[in-house]
Formats: structure tokens, sequence, C-alpha cells
């Protein structure tokens, strides 16, 4: 019996380069090893991102449970048949963009399901899912919604750093408004049981960043150290969470690198990414922790100006697809043993 994880892997825009980084990805026999990935998308687009269609030949199959899941076939779920002009590389449609959010719907649909054990999602166009009836901010808001699930945070995870974030995506001017104690703990009591629950760490430790320089200077640069994140994490330790901070961000992210910390929690966006991507650019995966399903993704988008080049890098989404099937053996090692 084949005990590999089903992986789905939703393909993006088809105009973008999600068509030829899953090629790529599937090229390699090494992802094979740990799970069997499942394409939901259009067999078109991914014959088209292959470039040289001798690399593979498809398997189409209609539920994830039929697929073979062999380096020299692609297990794909038709889910659009798009025409030529509807999915030229560089040029996004709204048929396209149509496409790309039923791969994402039906792909939470068999996770909640079972039919699938986790999803990996390649980049999408939010204004795409703005005309095709989903206005959100993206795909983790999205997915959060189609699950019904309230409380959740985005993590970017590379070998050497892994950051959770606070605030996501928002104007620099509005973080501090957004801030307040209870988001605060929350995204460190989210990150500290998926440490547990998804990167098997039985004690983690947790730092979390200031939001001003100098974590504040006792008030000098502003109070949000003392007043929201400083109580954020006294309760969290009283709940028995290893966690401490605020640090100021300019040397948190070195001691955490050098094995300090097992994740940071991060205020806002660049606060988080920009060391993260520093160290972790063409590997990073987009984790939502919190979610009832297991879903990664690509850490990049559409790159529409190198679509149909042959020149992207995959990655990323070979990175994001391992982790998952990691996150999945752990998930049910958890419950075994919780």
């Amino acid at each position: 019996m084949d005990e590999r994880p089903l992986i789905g892997i939703t393909m993006g825009d088809p105009s973008g380069v999600g068509p030829e980084i899953i090629s790529k990805a599937l090229s390699d026999r090494s992802v094979y090893y740990t799970c069997v990935p499942v394409v939901l998308g259009d067999p078109g687009a991914l014959l088209a991102g292959g470039l040289d269609t001798g690399r593979f030949s498809l398997n189409e199959i209609s539920v994830p449970k039929e697929a073979v899941g062999r380096p020299d076939r692609i297990d794909l779920m038709p889910l659009s048949r798009l025409k030529r002009a509807q999915m030229e590389p560089g040029r996004p449609t709204r048929e396209g963009g149509t496409a790309m959010v039923e791969y994402i719907t039906r792909a939470v649909e068999m996770a909640g399901e079972g039919a699938l054990d986790a999803m990996v999602t390649c980049p999408i166009n939010k204004a795409l899912m703005h005309e095709a009836g989903f206005p959100f901010e993206g795909h983790t808001q999205l997915i959060s919604n189609l699950t019904q699930t309230r409380d959740y945070v985005m993590m970017l995870a590379g070998e050497r750093l892994k950051v959770s974030l606070v605030t996501i995506h928002c104007a620099l001017r509005d973080v501090p408004g957004l801030l307040d104690g209870a988001t605060v703990y929350r995204t460190i009591s989210i990150t500290d049981r998926a440490l547990k629950e998804d990167f098997a760490l039985e004690k983690p430790r947790i730092a979390v960043a200031a939001l001003n320089p100098h974590a504040g200077e006792q008030g000098l640069f502003g109070n949000e150290e003392r007043e929201i994140i400083g109580p954020a994490i006294e309760r969290a330790r009283s709940q028995g969470i290893g966690v401490d901070g605020p640090f100021p961000a300019d040397t948190l992210f070195h001691r955490a690198v050098k094995g300090e910390f097992d994740a940071v929690v991060a205020m806002y966006h660049d606060q988080g990414l920009t060391p993260l991507k520093l160290l972790h650019f063409s590997d990073a995966v987009n984790i939502t922790l919190g979610l009832p399903i297991v879903r990664t993704s690509v850490d990049h988008g559409t790159a529409y100006d190198i679509a149909g080049k042959g020149i992207a890098d995959p990655s990323s989404l070979k990175a994001a697809i391992r982790l998952a099937a990691f996150i999945v053996e752990n998930r049910k090692m958890s419950k075994l043993t919780g």
C-alpha cells in the first residue's frame, strides 16, 4: 500500500510561471520520494509550460486516488481546458482568472474531505481573483474564508529562519493602529502550536520583534512595546509558551539565524520578510498556520515578465511540496501521540 501523502498542487494563473515551475519541479524524481503530487489545473497550460514536452506525459485523472505517483507521468486533474489565447504566457485573462480560483476552491474542498492530504499553491493574480468574484487580499484570506477559519497566521519559512507575521498586507502607517494585545498573543500562540504539531519541536523557542527602534527605548520612540507587545508576551508565558522579547529587530534576526530561536514573530510584512528573503530568496515557503488543512505555497508572484521563457526557478515550489509532506507526517504523529 502506497503510504505517501497525496499533495494537491494548484496551478495558479495559467498565464504566469505556475505551469513552468510545476513541470520543472515534478521532473525532479526526489519529489516523489516524499509524496504523490496531483496537479489541479489546465492540461494545455501544463504542456506548454513544460517547454520540452518530451520531459513527461500527462495522466489525466478524475479524483486524487487515481494518481500513479511516477516522475515520468504527471497526475493532473483537468479543471479547465482553456483556449490558447486565454492562457498566453505573460498575458493574464479573465478566463484564466476564473480557472485559477476554481483550482483553489476545489483543492480546499478535497483537502477538507480528506481526498487530498495537503495543498500547495502556485502564484495568483489578485486582481483577477477579484474579477472572478472573490474580493480577498490574497490566497491566505481566500483559503481562510473557504475553511471558515478566523484565527490564522502567515509564516514564511526556510531552513535557517522562520518568521510569523502579526500584520500582513497593509500600509506601513496603519501598522501601529492594527496592533493590539489579543492579535499579538494570538500570533504567538498559533506559531507555538504549529512549531509543535507541524515542525515536531517539543519545546519551541519563539522571539518577538519590537515595533520601534531599540524596542522603543523605554518609551522615547514609542509605547507599543510596553503597552501592547510586552503584555501579550507575558500572557503567552503564563500559558507555558516559550517566548521572549520584545527585541530590537535590527539584532534579533541575527540571533535567530544563529540558532537562539526557532521562529520570530514580526510586527509587519517587511520587518519579517526582508531578512527572510535575504537568506531564502529562492527557496522560502509560505505556510498558513491555524487552518484545519495543510496549505503551503511558493513565496513569489506570477512573474509575467519571464513567463514562457523557460527561466523560472522551481526551488520554492519544490520546497513547498516537501514541507507540505513533512507537515502531514508530523500532524499524523502528533495525533497518535497526543
